[in-house]
């Protein structure tokens, strides 16, 4: 197999990987019910079906990309997925409450090593701007459209099949691609753990981290404090450690921070969505779960269309900044439709617009957005700054599903109090978390327009490229 050829072929099996991984966070959420009737979950137990999984995710991320640069990004990955396959295994096969969340938990364990790894590896395979923009498309349409796929998948499944199948499934996805990674995948040795182990860095930021996710998710205020002191206590270590785990100078690229800030908030709007919606369209349209799956089919073939054909062209025509900023627009637009939707909503009319402007907007902003945040980083670091974005994804996720669930739940039982009729009071409340997923959306493209506002077509600084020039 010729490398250019080889290359490609790589991009497809660690976009295979991640997808799997991407599809578990959002695939469990169709299910729910089911797995609360069978396994006898409470209402408030059911949650940490999904937050025992975010918060190993989200806790892991930055560590598992430090040890990807260390110990070789492949090894990481390989490893990811085995111990991710293994949890799906008992996922499938639990048979009480705290069996399925104790598997939930070590399968974000093997999620966050498999996925913080991902990033970096592309980009270092495609270095090359326009090449890169075309691999990246690949990558933002799998990260992208997991939550709209993961809807039909578990639809398709549960319905048809049983809800231990949403996690089985995974069990030969995991062992082909395992196979395929160490076939297709170039290896990499890594720095070594002598230049840049930093256990206490490792230790205080995935505490912090865990925590921080707790408190969000769980909604535990105390639990946020410890979170605060840990982060200040890394953020010391990694300013005096000769190796630390998280440079420092990542920070001082406004590009990388900007990113990343608009990612989070990107992501808090769409992962509480994809949430929202399946529980509006099954409390109060009444959907099953097959016909979430296929209502939710149109969401991934825009965003399908959108990653991988016109993305990378709006990047090489207007540039990064401008496509990220327009789809992160046009998504709001969608979101913004579902605040109209009432109680009798009719599929066509208000469910599939904001669903395909959704798509729309996703789909050209997440592969510009991925551009941008791993454009101003060191080859070295490239692992890092991949577990970066996914902990600023994850984060975003943790934040958008806790915020915008407990405002929706907190107006809901409000009005029900007050005598309002379910459907209603449910409609009611999905309509605030909405509008809050909006403007969430609105302030991540403010942001884009103004600190990410001189990126140019590939990315880069171009303020910064000028006095480069200049001093030249």
């Amino acid at each position: 197999m010729d490398t250019e050829r080889s290359r490609w072929v790589a991009l497809y099996v660690l976009c295979t990987g991640m997808l799997m991984i991407v599809l578990d966070i959002s695939i469990v959420n169709v299910a729910l019910p089911y797995i609360q009737s069978d396994l006898g979950f409470s209402k408030a137990g059911l949650a940490w079906v999904v937050n025992a999984y975010l918060i190993a995710f989200a806790g892991l991320l930055l560590l598992s990309g430090r040890l990807g640069d260390l110990l070789g990004r492949r090894r990481v990955l390989v490893v990811g997925l085995a111990i991710f396959t293994v949890a799906s295994l008992l996922c499938g096969a639990a048979q009480t409450e705290w069996q399925l969340i104790a598997a939930r938990f070590v399968q974000g364990v093997g999620g966050a090593l498999a996925s913080a790894v991902i990033l970096g590896m592309i980009v270092t395979l495609f270095p090359e701007p326009g090449e890169q923009a075309k691999a990246l498309g690949v990558y933002g349409f799998v990260a992208s459209s997991g939550g709209a796929i993961g809807g039909l998948a578990g639809g398709v499944l549960t319905q048809l099949i049983s809800w231990h199948w949403i996690f089985l499934v995974n069990i030969p996805i995991g062992i082909v691609t395992m196979w395929l990674v160490v076939r297709t995948v170039p290896d990499d040795e890594g720095l070594g753990l002598d230049n840049g182990a930093d256990v206490p860095g490792a230790v205080l930021i995935t505490t912090s981290l865990m925590l921080g996710v707790y408190a969000t998710v769980a909604s535990v205020p105390w639990a946020a404090v410890p979170a605060v002191l840990l982060l200040a206590a890394f953020v010391w270590r990694q300013a005096t450690a000769s190796n630390p785990l998280m440079p420092l100078s990542l920070f001082r690229s406004r590009i990388t921070v900007g990113a990343n800030v608009v990612q989070m908030l990107t992501v808090a709007g769409m992962f509480g969505m994809f949430f929202l919606v399946t529980l509006y369209v099954q409390g109060v349209l009444g959907w099953s779960a097959l016909e979430i799956g296929v209502g939710f089919l149109p969401v991934s073939i825009v965003m399908c269309v959108m990653s991988l054909s016109v993305s990378d062209r709006l990047v090489a025509r207007f540039g990064a900044q401008p496509t990220l900023l327009a789809g992160t627009l046009v998504a709001a637009v969608g979101l913004g439709l579902f605040v109209l939707a009432p109680v009798d909503g009719s599929y066509w009319v208000h469910v599939l617009p904001g669903m395909t402007l959704l798509g729309l907007g996703m789909g050209g902003a997440f592969p510009a957005m991925m551009a941008v945040a791993m454009s101003d980083v060191p080859p070295e670091d490239a692992g890092i700054a991949s577990g970066l974005v996914g902990t600023s994804a994850e984060a975003g996720a943790a934040l958008g599903l806790a915020v915008l669930a407990t405002l929706a739940a907190n107006r809901t039982d409000r009005l029900i109090r007050g005598g309002v009729g379910t459907k209603e009071a449910l409609t009611s409340g999905y309509h605030l978390a909405f509008a809050v997923g909006t403007g969430l959306l609105v302030l991540a493209a403010l942001i884009c327009a103004t600190v990410l506002r001189t990126v140019d077509v590939h990315g880069q600084d171009a303020s910064a490229q000028e006095l480069e020039s200049a001093a030249a």
